[in-house]
């Protein structure tokens, strides 16, 4: 197994497949970014089996399909179909805002992809016009349908409550899961770039205490993804709650996970600078025992703790860049 220098099992890897969105919410990219990586910079499928393997061959039990957007990777599903594939892959998932799910649910499920994570911060459709700068709500709703109609289960919606915007559409939001059988969980604005910083994230406790007792929650011991949701139920079992409070309450000693950027970057925190570059080793024809050796290396390097708290400023790039 992975482990690093805080004794933390890594076996989590998060992999993007673009840095391209198709919306520009608020709190992820800045209206008007284009300082997007040169396509020629993106790992080709090949180059991202090869390090997907190497993690799994290292312990790596979940890898989860991010972007950007990474649905807007042209033949996703044949990545995913190759992934799904690794003996000793435990699990294989996607992080999407379900614009173009309509039409990618189906051969995603065929594909061997478990699970899905949605992006979708209200069902207003102004609101979500504003939050992500396009009338998407429609596409979202439409693509969520059919990934039922494909057959994938526990959908989770990931709403980041933004205070004075959205934050009064939880309630909407958890009565719409509890109908369709989602799992809603609330997620901590994170100031990750300018635009990062400045979202005024809602303080998730007095959410909970609504909830809670509208609900009838009560708190679970449940792994649903081997994510840093905490999670609650409703007593009745027909609807699940998750809460992911990097800033409030920060799950940084029990971290599982890093990630990899389009360009083949890995990034050991969220919240620190700490990377290790993978696309000259592989491009120069590295042995897989090179390039294990390599995340080897990369593993040392991952930091204790992020500081959002203590240092809001000091991560430049934006959760796009990063992969989510």
């Amino acid at each position: 197994m992975l482990s690093d220098r805080f004794g933390r099992t890594i076996e989590y890897l998060r992999l993007s497949v673009t840095d391209r969105c198709d919306l520009r919410c608020s709190y992820c990219l800045p209206k008007g970014f284009k300082d997007f990586e040169e396509p020629a910079h993106w790992l080709t499928f090949d180059e991202i089996e090869r390090v997907a393997a190497a993690f799994v061959r290292l312990g790596a039990r979940r890898i989860r399909l991010t972007g950007g957007e990474p649905l807007l990777r042209r033949d996703l599903p044949l990545l995913a179909g190759r992934l799904s594939a690794l003996s000793g892959l435990a699990d294989l998932s996607l992080s999407t805002n379900a614009t173009q799910l309509a039409r990618h649910a189906e051969p995603l499920r065929q594909a061997g992809v478990a699970r899905l994570n949605v992006s979708l911060d209200s069902l207003r459709r102004d609101c979500v016009a504003e939050l992500t700068g396009s009338d998407s709500l429609p596409k979202a709703l439409d693509g969520l349908a059919a990934a039922k109609a494909a057959g994938f289960e526990r959908i989770k919606i990931n709403m980041v409550p933004i205070a004075g915007v959205n934050d009064g559409d939880i309630e909407a939001m958890a009565e719409f899961c509890l109908r369709e059988g989602f799992v809603l969980r609330l997620i901590e604005a994170m100031p990750m770039g300018n635009s990062g910083r400045a979202a005024q994230g809602s303080a998730l406790a007095p959410i909970l205490a609504r909830l809670r007792a509208r609900f009838d929650l009560a708190p679970l011991s449940l792994d649903l993804g081997g994510g840093p949701a905490r999670y609650w139920g409703s007593r009745d079992g027909r609807f699940t709650l998750g809460l992911i409070t990097p800033i409030s309450q920060h799950f940084c000693a029990s971290c599982n996970r890093v990630r990899m950027s389009v360009d083949g970057t890995l990034y050991l925190c969220l919240g620190q600078e700490q990377s290790y570059p993978l696309r000259r080793l592989l491009r120069a024809g590295c042995s897989d025992t090179e390039l294990e050796t390599a995340i080897r290396a990369a593993i040392e390097l991952k930091p204790e703790k992020h500081e959002f708290k203590e240092a809001p400023a000091k991560v430049m790039r934006f959760m796009s860049q990063t992969g989510g």
